[in-house]
């Protein structure tokens, strides 16, 4: 299984944002998590497509490759903004079923503007809509945090939705993503890891610690 560590934007230095996304693409980040609130869905407001496209330009490895632009939509409704995501140049889409009127019409707005499409499941919220959804799916992604705000402790129960995701894609033969957001940390990482994800959204774990490389490095020495 290949991991992938996606920092989280939410608790980066929002003054010097392009400055960061460089850093921490230096410092061995695979994609980078861009997190969309609203003020409605969310009780928080962040990023729009300008930013997005803003950052684009600076998601690059130093040779020159492109570094996925992973979009979190906390947003209602989802279509109009994912489409002009789509516009802005992210990577892959994800947004919460609740939150959009026809779950299938939405996926597949993401993927017929290019993009890579996915699901995000809050914490108490069951996964049923994947068992019609899945074979569109590239991206499952688990909140192991109420979503609305960085710096949050990890919920356990995540562990036990992680795995029953993990048994869903392997039966359904699909190469999907299956991701975990809200409180990673290197002391933790693992075992999500163990439950099944292969991809880790953390924030103030990377972002808010002085040697961004130091960090990713000790994840991926508990990933190994």
């Amino acid at each position: 299984m290949s991991f992938r560590i996606a920092p989280s934007l939410l608790s980066a230095d929002f003054a010097r944002l392009g400055e960061e996304v460089r850093n921490v693409i230096d410092a061995g980040a695979d994609w980078i998590h861009f997190d969309v609130m609203d003020n409605h869905y969310v009780p928080n407001l962040t990023f729009g497509p300008m930013v997005c496209e803003a950052l684009r330009k600076h998601a690059v490895t130093k040779d020159g490759a492109r570094v996925p632009i992973d979009v979190h939509l906390m947003v209602q409704p989802v279509d109009a903004l994912a489409l002009a995501f789509a516009k802005a140049g992210a990577d892959l889409i994800s947004f919460h079923p609740d939150a959009s009127a026809h779950v299938d019409r939405t996926l597949q707005l993401i993927r017929g503007a290019g993009c890579q499409a996915g699901l995000v499941f809050n914490p108490a919220q069951p996964l049923d809509v994947l068992e019609w959804t899945i074979d569109q799916l590239d991206l499952v992604l688990i909140m192991s945090v109420n979503p609305g705000f960085g710096g949050q402790s990890f919920i356990p129960g995540a562990l036990k939705k992680t795995e029953q995701v993990r048994r869903l894609i392997e039966k359904s033969g699909r190469d999907i993503r299956l991701e975990v957001d809200g409180g990673i940390k290197v002391d933790n990482i693992r075992s999500v890891a163990d439950a099944g994800a292969d991809t880790f959204v953390a924030g103030s774990a990377i972002f808010g610690q002085p040697d961004y490389r130091a960090v990713i490095g000790a994840m991926r020495e508990r990933l190994k």
